[in-house]
């Protein structure tokens, strides 16, 4: 059976294609470098991460920007006449004022795993824009429509366009199409498709909280004009409501108690090599009681169906998706994944760059080394975590609330603005961060454990460190509850071996989420190894290796 979410942790607005048997999904990265997360699957079952579509920053700069601005809403598609990948994005600047400041660019590529192409700019006319390369050889781009007009800024419409991919631009008008099938208001995340006769627009509406949900539009012409599903919307968590609440995007108040996955919507159709038919679409598993979403806006799939008057149906009763759905039939035994999620385990640093480990706005190479001491990563310290710019941060998803984590570090500080160790992070004002420093007053290598809430700095002296020796530092996540944990040498991970320290205090995990958060929102929590050096941007911290793995500690 394919078990929700497929793609657990920070993997929102999913983009799914199925090219020659293999199935691939793009996932949405925000400020988070590299860009555009690339997963890979022969059963939809299993996945692996690829990749990121975009390593360059001369290419994808994020520099400076907010927390949740960056990369949106990556739409993946297959052109058969070129037989060459596409893949467009909205690339965020601002919502300052509601303008959503905002470019659309669409990269290409003949192997999912590139090279990619440099950006081509496309518009800025709002966002989540999306190819569909229809079976005459004419591609087009659909997209959200901004509005600005009459009041503050809203989503508008759903506009399409025609794209010239000999000159690499989009060509003639720009026609509004679709103003969404339900009174939920936020249409967004538009993705067109055809089957047969009709031409399907899938669509999001009710914002990307707890009245999200998935629309449908058809016609026979992509111009237009299009028919709402009279059953719209199709899927969602949220029972049916007719009003329009834009104003709070996450809409807690329309969270369904009798639903495991929420926030549901944002999705995309892809025809399975049985011709069976799934979406892949975004949701997140709220904490209760406040309904806070530690891991983020994740991705689902769920199976659909077709009716005779050819509208497409979530599989089974109603209009929520379940936890478990099954799989396409296959009539030969599947080739396994060299690296199928959830990728726990122990990362030694002797190989090459871990796909899982990115960092915020900046490229990790930067600030990083994997050859300056053989065997460990090298991170050369620079700004503090709260930094917009440039923060040696190397970190991965986290992708369960039954976790544990672990690294092991060399660190020699020599002033009180030199810090390294082990982060659990959402967004530059909200983290928790057991740090290796120095105490000025004691003139001692000292561990710290520094807590970031919503922007308010509390500190914590923990205890006096030998100089020349190593120190393992720790954390564990179970369902909400967060320790930190420390043990002096070299040695063991935490989950292997239980005799560390563990620190008195205990944190709410549920406070690195969207829903606490007061400047991120889009994402999700991380863990990951950071090293600062506001004095001279200079300072190495040698880690050894870095240990994740589910599970519960008992100590």
């Amino acid at each position: 059976m394919i078990h929700n979410p497929v793609l657990p942790g920070f993997n929102p607005d999913p983009s799914i294609l199925c090219k020659g048997g293999e199935y691939y999904i793009a996932t949405s990265t925000f400020e988070w470098f590299p860009g555009i997360a690339l997963y890979h699957s022969r059963n939809l079952e299993t996945w692996e991460l690829l990749g990121h579509a975009i390593n360059d920053e001369e290419q994808l700069r994020v520099a400076r920007l907010p927390s949740a601005k960056g990369v949106w809403a990556p739409s993946l598609t297959f052109n058969e006449q070129e037989q060459r990948f596409y893949l467009a994005y909205s690339l965020m600047y601002s919502h300052n004022a509601r303008y959503f400041d905002l470019d659309n660019f669409v990269i290409t590529a003949q192997d999912i795993t590139g090279p990619w192409s440099a950006p081509i700019y496309l518009h800025s006319v709002g966002f989540d824009p999306s190819f569909f390369h229809d079976e005459d050889g004419t591609s087009y781009v659909v997209c959200l429509q901004w509005e600005l007009r009459n009041g503050e800024g809203r989503p508008d419409c759903i506009v399409i366009q025609e794209y010239d991919r000999e000159q690499k631009k989009l060509v003639g008008p720009l026609k509004e199409i679709w103003r969404g099938g339900t009174k939920r208001g936020c249409l967004e995340g538009p993705h067109l498709f055809r089957k047969g006769q009709y031409y399907y627009l899938f669509c999001a509406e009710g914002g990307t909280g707890y009245g999200h949900a998935v629309t449908v539009a058809r016609s026979k012409s992509p111009w237009g004009p299009y028919e709402g599903d009279p059953q719209n919307p199709i899927v969602s968590a949220a029972e049916d409501f007719d009003e329009s609440d834009n104003a709070e995007y996450l809409k807690p108040h329309r969270y369904n108690p009798r639903v495991p996955l929420q926030k549901t919507g944002h999705a995309s159709l892809v025809q399975a090599h049985d011709d069976s038919w799934y979406i892949a679409f975004l949701c997140s598993r709220p904490i209760l009681p406040e309904l806070r979403c530690t891991l983020g806006r994740e991705t689902a799939l769920a199976k659909m169906v077709w009716t005779e008057d050819e509208w497409c149906r979530l599989a089974g009763e109603g209009k929520s998706p379940p936890l478990e759905v099954e799989p396409p039939l296959f009539p030969h035994p599947i080739q396994a994944l060299d690296n199928p999620l959830p990728s726990c385990g122990k990362t030694q640093f002797h190989g090459p760059w871990n796909e899982h480990f990115i960092s915020p706005r900046r490229d990790y190479r930067i600030f990083s080394s994997l050859t300056m001491r053989p065997g460990y990563l090298r991170l050369i310290g620079k700004q503090s975590l709260c930094s917009l710019d440039l923060v040696a941060l190397v970190a991965r998803r986290l992708q369960s609330l039954q976790a544990i984590v672990s690294t092991e570090v060399w660190f020699e500080p020599s002033d009180w603005r030199q810090s390294a160790g082990l982060v659990i992070y959402h967004d530059n004002m909200n983290f928790r961060f057991l740090r290796v420093s120095w105490d000025a007053q004691l003139q001692q290598k000292v561990l710290f454990l520094t807590a970031l809430v919503n922007g308010v700095r509390n500190e914590r002296y923990c205890t006096v460190l030998p100089s020349g020796e190593a120190v393992r530092l720790g954390l564990s996540v179970h369902d909400r509850d967060l320790r930190f944990h420390w043990a002096l040498g070299t040695g063991s991970t935490l989950f292997a071996e239980q005799k560390w320290e563990s620190l008195s205090d205990k944190f709410d995990v549920s406070e690195l989420s969207d829903e606490f958060s007061t400047f991120g929102e889009f994402t999700g929590a991380f863990v990951g190894m950071a090293c600062e050096d506001f004095k001279s941007h200079a300072q190495p911290a040698d880690f050894t290796w870095f240990s994740y793995h589910h599970g519960v500690l008992s100590v």
